[in-house]
């Protein structure tokens, strides 16, 4: 029986690191965490959020997915739309899903990530 979804791995380019970085801490406020070291070697980096863990792996034919994406709860949309754009990333707002307040971004490698938070 699933029980939860306990990461999820993206993909990016050789090279890449320093940019994910940049990105995901101090543009999503997330905290790296290392990787085990027989991972450490192939390089990447995961990073943490309460209990939502972001993996970046290296791919050497990396191509950003078009269509596919983490989808990411968040608290204050708004809010945290507005830390994203402050720190130069796009906010693409999406008024398709119902019940929902929801806008989507990328990270320096082209992966799409959506954020996403139910209305009361």
């Amino acid at each position: 029986m699933l029980a939860a979804v306990d990461h999820v791995q993206l993909a990016a380019p050789p090279g890449s690191e320093d940019r994910l970085r940049g990105y995901y801490t101090g543009v999503l406020g997330m905290a790296e965490i290392p990787k085990p070291p027989v991972l450490a070697a192939r390089g990447g980096c995961w990073f943490q959020a309460g209990q939502v863990q972001l993996h970046l792996g290296i791919e050497a034919d990396f191509r950003p997915a078009k269509k596919a994406h983490p989808g990411l709860r968040v608290t204050g949309i708004e809010a945290y739309a507005a830390r994203l754009a402050e720190r130069g990333a796009q906010v693409v707002w999406d008024d398709g899903l119902p019940g929902h307040r929801r806008f989507y971004s990328e990270d320096p490698v082209g992966n799409r990530l959506e954020f996403l938070e139910p209305m009361p």
